[in-house]
C-alpha cells in the first residue's frame, strides 16, 4: 500500500474509533436524561462508526490471523501508555495545574498497568492453546480498575463501592 493512502485509512480509523466512541458515551448521557430514543439514535450510528473502523483496520492490515501477535499488539500499547503517553501526559496537567485532567491522567495511567499484566497473562495461556482463565473480570465504571473474578468491597485507586463495579463474564 503506498504510504499517503496507509496514511489516510490510519487517520480514517482514528477518526471513526473516536466517534464511536464518543457517540457511545453521549448514548449514555441521553438514556440519563431519559431522552431513550436519541440514546439509540447515538448507538446505532455509534456501530457503523465502528463498521467503518474494522474495515479500515482489516485493510491496514491489523489484525492477525494469530491471537497471539494480537495479544502482543495489545501489549505494546498498554506498555506505551504505562511507560510513555500517560506519564508525560500526566506531568503536563500537573506542571499547568489542571486538576481533572491529572486525575483523568492517573486513573487510566492505574488501569493500564493491570491491563498489561492481564494481556502478558493471556499471551502466555494462548502460546500453551489455552484460554483466559478469568470467569469474570470487574471493571470500575469511575476509574477504570480492573480486577478478575471478584470486585473489591472499594476501589483501591478511586475508593468506588463495590456494587458499582461493572461485570463482564
Amino acid at each position: 500500500m503506498r504510504e499517503m493512502t496507509r496514511q489516510f485509512l490510519e487517520a480514517a480509523f482514528a477518526g471513526e474509533s473516536m466517534a464511536h466512541m464518543k457517540y457511545l458515551i453521549f448514548a449514555e448521557e441521553a438514556e440519563k436524561k431519559g431522552l431513550v430514543r436519541l440514546s439509540n439514535l447515538f448507538k446505532a450510528i455509534a456501530y457503523a462508526e465502528y463498521v467503518h473502523a474494522k474495515n479500515h483496520f482489516k485493510v491496514l492490515k491489523k489484525l492477525s490471523d494469530e491471537m497471539k501477535e494480537n495479544v502482543q499488539t495489545c501489549i505494546d500499547g498498554e506498555t506505551f501508555e504505562i511507560e510513555e503517553m500517560y506519564p508525560v501526559y500526566k506531568n503536563s496537567a500537573e506542571f499547568q495545574d489542571e486538576k481533572e485532567a491529572v486525575r483523568s491522567t492517573h486513573f487510566a495511567l492505574e488501569a493500564e498497568k493491570i491491563h498489561a499484566e492481564m494481556y502478558k497473562k493471556a499471551k502466555d495461556l494462548v502460546e500453551k492453546g489455552e484460554d483466559y482463565t478469568a470467569e469474570k473480570i470487574y471493571i470500575c465504571p469511575i476509574c477504570g480498575y480492573t480486577v478478575e473474578e471478584e470486585a473489591p468491597e472499594r476501589c483501591p485507586v478511586c475508593g468506588a463501592p463495590k456494587e458499582k463495579f461493572v461485570e463482564f463474564k
